[in-house]
């Protein structure tokens, strides 16, 4: 299914659902097996194991003592950070970064739901990093509605260096989608605040084909999405400096991210979900 044809769904839990479910057609999943609510699978019954797993109507039916086995609830701690700046509502060939970050994440906690993970929702708005949906019961419905309903807007901000929301330097795995566009470096300075040996980073950076290669012609209006700032330029005249200085942003955004436990994956919007989340996945 492609991009467009979700983002008309306009329903991101049959989203991630449908994006999943592509994804894992071609993947094992790793789900632990072990005592729990969800079933997985038969085995069979071996010294050490509690008689009262044994599936007895299995048994009278095949003669062989087989024990049920389910997806035990795991310990793995996911938080999802969504970016709400204006820069989101960036929009190629009628898909925003925006649309394509929320079903990018609505796909990644359905995954992480399935394997019973915890899960937890944040915003950065106005460059601060706020908690929209703590870890608990019920966490992955509350974080696809908080998505649906979620706005883009404004610029960065607060020059504030440190993520409160973050000091834990607990075990865990980090999910950014971003453009991860900036000034100066304040995406820089806030993941290396947050970046450490217990917390796995990856970062999605989301781009527009026309952003990377400027193959644009003709008089165009180029708008700041989060100043709302504006100027018309002959796209022929700015196409080599454009290019140049998109390469050497882009060359230097990863250098500086080369940091342990942090992994940057850029994604076009002309991309679909389920290759990019297979390629991730691998």
């Amino acid at each position: 299914m492609t991009t467009i044809d979700l983002i008309k769904l306009n329903n991101l839990q049959l989203s991630g659902k449908l994006v999943s479910d592509e994804l894992l057609l071609g993947i094992r999943t790793s789900k632990r097996s072990g005592i729990g609510t969800e079933f997985e699978q038969f085995r069979h019954y071996v010294p050490g194991d509690d008689p009262k797993r044994i599936d007895w109507k299995l048994f009278a039916r095949t003669n062989h003592y087989l024990v049920r086995e389910s997806a035990t609830e795991s310990n793995q701690q996911i938080r999802l950070l969504l970016d709400l700046s204006g820069s989101m509502n960036y929009e190629e060939a009628g898909i925003s970064r925006l649309h394509y970050a929320k079903i990018l994440l609505a796909s990644l906690a359905y995954l992480s739901n399935r394997q019973g993970d915890q899960l937890s929702l944040y915003a950065l708005q106005q460059g601060t990093v706020q908690p929209l949906v703590p870890a608990g019961k019920q966490a992955f419905q509350k974080i696809v509605s908080t998505l649906q309903a979620a706005k883009a807007s404004g610029a960065w901000e607060n020059q504030a260096g440190s993520v409160p929301e973050f000091s834990r330097k607990q075990a865990e795995i980090l999910i950014i989608a971003s453009d991860f566009l900036q000034v100066s470096d304040e995406w820089i300075r806030l993941i290396q605040s947050v970046a450490g040996p217990r917390r796995e980073i990856v970062l999605f950076q989301l781009l527009g084909d026309q952003e990377v290669d400027f193959s644009m012609r003709g008089f165009y209006r180029f708008q700041d999405l989060e100043t709302g700032a504006s100027i018309e330029l002959q796209a022929d005249a700015i196409r080599d400096t454009v290019r140049e200085r998109a390469s050497a942003y882009l060359i230097d955004l990863e250098e500086s991210l080369r940091i342990p436990h942090v992994r940057l994956i850029r994604v076009r919007l002309s991309e679909p979900i389920a290759l990019v989340l297979k390629q991730f996945l691998k």
